[in-house]
């Protein structure tokens, strides 16, 4: 063979070599590798622009497994794809070339860059709607917490349950949102163990309440309230204290039953000299309102004030709901100015400062026919002059009539009035020919009856 054909062939054949390794480095350098797949698609062979399309054709049919069972099926309208992302695609392609063919499995995800895809928002909203129903059969757990009781401060146990962490499985699904099929592994919501931040945080808040104490002071007798006494049970969550569980309803209660005059029988020393029970049951005196007094006792132990006067506490019955009486220290709580009626003598006495400052006979109410003046401790609701006084009493079922003085003191109607109508004022009238339950007075003494009674002013009658 001659020289020249020789070099031609040679020169030939480094022609065929440089074309055909061009041709194998262009295509190695924009075609993605065989085994290569991008959100579960399998793009082996395709260049980047081909790729870009069978992703933006690829309708997904995705189904979610939880604990490799089936947990949700989704079929997707959009994959999501558009141009925008090519040039994310090439950079996969670049990402995987290789010099020589390889058939290694390549997985990529791949997020569409205009992901305003409502669909994925609406599958993320069903799987959250779908494992918090799931929640709902199976046992939460319980965390740990500092509890405070009768002064001291302990930490319970945390107890494990099986409800799903719903947030971090959200968090798996974000991350293979894209793929045909995803596979969450299970994660379980977990307590607060007795050594993290904060249930120590809460341990410490509640060894401040340890020294707290209150002193009540109700008319002139102080009550130490401390919370190692009568706090059972207290937590402290969310930046506050809460007191599940205190003794306070019934120290107030034992605090009533002490010194609250409301509704109590009574020993009262009569205008002779005499000692009577009055019986319970009338609206004059005060009472401790034990929902108000706990809830100003529990504020004090929060804010560590150490004094209170419980006088902001009391109640009363009737047309004045204050409480009346709460200053008088004397006489079982009556004080010294009065009115005193007495049934078996038909007669009242009023007293001012212990001072007898008027008397007059009277009539009280009918005892035949059971409308007796109630016997009990009531007070003066209002005065009025004149007045028109409308009822029923027996054998009249429905009057209205005018008198110049009135004086309600019970609810029930029942006052003191002058009766210009009355004819039979005898001792032993009341039995038979009584009122319908008032004080009938004549109407000579009524004036000065009237004139010597206060609103508030206590009544007894026995």
């Amino acid at each position: 063979m001659s020289f020249i054909k020789r070099k031609f062939i040679i020169s030939a054949a480094v022609v065929v070599i440089v074309a055909f390794f061009g041709g194998y480095s262009y295509f190695r350098l924009t075609h993605f590798n065989r085994q290569v797949s991008i959100n579960g698609l399998n793009v082996g062979g395709l260049t980047a622009a081909q790729a870009l399309n069978k992703l933006k054709n690829y309708h997904v049919s995705q189904t979610v497994y939880l604990k490799g069972e089936v947990l949700e099926h989704h079929q997707r309208s959009s994959s999501g794809f558009s141009s925008q992302d090519l040039a994310k695609i090439k950079q996969l392609e670049k990402k995987q070339r290789t010099f020589l063919p390889s058939a290694k499995d390549r997985q990529f995800l791949l997020e569409p860059t205009a992901n305003g895809d409502q669909q994925t928002k609406s599958v993320q909203a069903e799987l959250k709607t779908h494992l918090s129903q799931l929640n709902q059969k199976r046992q939460a757990p319980v965390d740990a917490q500092a509890i405070f009781s009768y002064g001291k401060v302990s930490i319970t146990a945390p107890k494990n349950g099986n409800q799903y962490d719903v947030a971090q499985l959200l968090k798996q699904y974000e991350k293979q949102q894209y793929l045909p099929k995803v596979k969450l592994a299970v994660k379980y919501l977990q307590p607060l163990k007795a050594s993290s931040s904060q249930v120590q945080k809460e341990k410490q808040k509640l060894l401040e309440l340890k020294p707290r104490m209150v002193t009540y002071q109700v008319q002139q007798t102080k009550y130490n309230l401390s919370t190692k006494d009568l706090l059972k049970k207290a937590v402290y969550q969310n930046g506050k204290y809460y007191f599940v569980e205190t003794n306070l309803n019934d120290k107030i209660n034992q605090i009533n039953q002490k010194q609250a005059t409301l509704g109590k029988q009574i020993n009262f020393k009569t205008n002779d000299g005499k000692t009577v029970q009055v019986p319970s049951g009338g609206t004059y005196g005060w009472s401790l309102n034990t929902n108000q007094a706990t809830d100003h006792i529990e504020k004090a132990w929060l804010t560590n004030n150490n004094s209170l006067n419980a006088k902001a506490d009391i109640y009363g019955k009737g047309y004045l709901t204050y409480g009346l009486g709460y200053d008088n220290l004397t006489n079982d709580g009556i004080g010294n100015t009065y009115a005193e009626v007495s049934i078996a003598a038909q007669q009242v006495w009023l007293y001012k400062d212990g001072q007898q400052v008027a008397t007059s006979n009277i009539v009280t109410g009918k005892h035949s026919t059971g409308e007796d003046t109630p016997k009990g401790v009531w007070y003066i609701m209002y005065k009025q002059s004149p007045s028109v006084l409308k009822g029923s009493e027996a054998g009249n079922a429905n009057y209205s009539v005018k008198v110049n003085y009135w004086a309600q003191f019970t609810s029930s109607g029942c006052g003191f009035h002058d009766a210009s109508w009355r004819t039979n004022w005898d001792k032993t009238a009341y039995l038979n020919n009584g009122s319908g339950g008032c004080a009938n007075t004549p109407s000579d003494k009524m004036a000065n009856i009237y004139n010597n009674l206060s609103q508030g002013e206590p009544v007894i009658v026995y």
